[in-house]
């Protein structure tokens, strides 16, 4: 069996099989034009992919997985310097586009990339053999603490285990209709709500933008969203009440606030599923879709993982709804390490092979897990987003009136936590003018969504900027 198990056939093909941003393709159509992709990429070193919330980026990207090229997925409102290095790290040569937006250009890259112009029109009847399942079906590029994104290698075996553990654990078919609006660029909006579509036969809508209007509108009964969505959908109690036909609400990415888990328990009729997982883990503990739900809790490891809690000197700890310590996990959708980055492979994996997630946790008698919160204060999820302190704070130094500046993830009712810069300026700028230069530089989602000009920060006695500090300050501020 493939990895795209509903494009061999046996689940019928409507042709409304797959809607993005209201443009429907059925199962044969998309295979057909993403085929022809394949035949396009067969053999190159990766394949990157503007990953706009269209059919064009659903296409490209089954067109490399089918070739067994590792697909790249680029944020589309990325700088850049940020798609410069993510160009550059993964060794790319093609970069999809819609047909009719011309040559790549340079895309920060330093040197000419070649544009493949996607037509959803466009048909192959080839075909090509399921490439090995330790082959990377992608390499996704996540934010750290330090420095630029680094490429997690995904492989396809990965995937598989962890859609069909996915399948298992929310009762999954192909008698589902899944609803999303969330970006093509992460393992939420991309593995789990393209991929899964594509495993499980299920129907896929994706709204372009994950408004409660467009949610409401599309009639599903499985509806992915971050914490921010449902936020936004809780509120607005018409859009809320057009759900309650769903079989199932799910949300991750960050942790969803309890008074949004009661809210939307209470309009919709249903206490929404929380699941826990990274970029390099896939997807690893959540809730059932036959079992208990409990607000600010991630449930129990789906199939075929394991996790366990280590305390700061390395000894487990025991499973008593009390003992805080880092999660680790072990199993079979686990990346396959970092692209280029042997040293970071080395810090991330304990001598017996669990992998550290850098998140602390807490797991119950019954094997219920609440995550705590990082590890480190310096990687800020954001509406959704995991964005890392440090290539926000690099963007921001490279301002000619910046002299330094420390980033923040300040709590925040809407998005989780909100981007707060502090900065020390060496020259005459503004705070907005400042947002302005990094959302030039990084996706715009990274910018600060608040600017602090000070005279300076506070550091302890070897130089280092006390965070906490300046986070206890900016939660006093809101």
């Amino acid at each position: 069996m493939g990895l795209l198990t509903a494009l061999e056939g046996g689940f019928g093909d409507a042709a409304d099989a797959l809607v993005v941003d209201g443009r429907p393709l059925s199962r044969e159509q998309l295979l057909g034009a993403a085929t022809l992709v394949a035949q396009r990429v067969a053999g190159a070193p990766a394949l990157a992919v503007l990953a706009r919330p269209a059919a064009e980026t659903v296409v490209a990207v089954v067109g490399g997985l089918l070739a067994g090229v590792p697909v790249v997925p680029l944020p589309p409102d990325s700088g850049p310097k940020e798609r410069g290095h993510i160009l550059r790290d993964c060794g790319a040569t093609l970069l999809a586009v819609p047909a009719g937006e011309g040559a790549a250009g340079d895309a920060g890259a330093g040197e000419e990339i070649e544009a493949l112009p996607v037509d959803l029109t466009a048909r192959s009847g080839g075909s090509f053999a399921e490439p090995a399942g330790d082959r990377p079906a992608f390499v996704l590029y996540t934010s750290g603490t330090t420095g630029p994104p680094k490429g997690a290698l995904i492989p396809r075996s990965a995937v598989a285990a962890d859609l069909d553990a996915l399948a298992a654990a929310w009762r999954w078919t192909a008698e589902d209709t899944l609803v999303h609006g969330l970006p093509l660029f992460h393992v939420h909006g991309l593995v789990l709500g393209v991929l899964g579509a594509m495993r499980t036969g299920s129907r896929l809508v994706h709204t372009g933008r994950p408004t409660p209007e467009a949610y409401a509108g599309a009639r599903g009964s499985l509806y992915f969203g971050v914490p921010t969505v449902w936020s936004r959908v809780a509120a607005d109690h018409t859009a809320a009440r057009a759900l309650a036909g769903a079989r199932l609400l799910v949300s991750g990415s960050a942790p969803l606030p309890v008074p949004v888990f009661e809210q939307l328990a209470a309009v919709t009729g249903h206490a929404p599923v929380e699941r826990y997982g990274m970029t390099e883990s896939l997807i690893t503990v959540s809730t059932r879709a036959d079992g208990e739900r409990r607000p600010g809790s991630v449930g129990l490891p789906v199939d075929g993982v394991r996790t366990r809690l280590v305390g700061e000197d390395g000894e487990p700890l025991p499973a008593d709804g009390e003992s805080v310590g880092e999660l680790q996990v072990a199993g079979p959708t686990l990346f396959s390490g970092y692209l280029n980055r042997p040293d970071a492979d080395a810090e991330s994996w304990t001598a017996d092979g669990w992998f550290r997630t850098g998140d602390v946790a807490v797991v119950g008698p019954d094997g219920f897990h609440r995550i705590v919160g990082r590890a480190s204060v310096d990687l800020i999820k954001s509406g959704g987003y995991k964005i890392g302190a440090g290539e926000v704070e690099a963007a921001l130094r490279d301002h000619p009136a910046v002299a330094d500046a420390a980033v923040v993830g300040a709590p925040d009712s809407d998005l989780g936590q909100a981007v707060v810069a502090y900065v020390i300026a060496d020259g005459p700028v503004t705070g907005e003018q400042l947002t302005a230069f990094v959302a030039e530089r990084l996706s715009v989602h990274k910018r600060p969504r608040r600017v602090v000009l000070v005279d300076e920060l506070p550091r302890n006695a070897l130089g280092k900027v006390l965070k906490k500090q300046l986070l206890q300050t900016a939660t006093r501020a809101l």
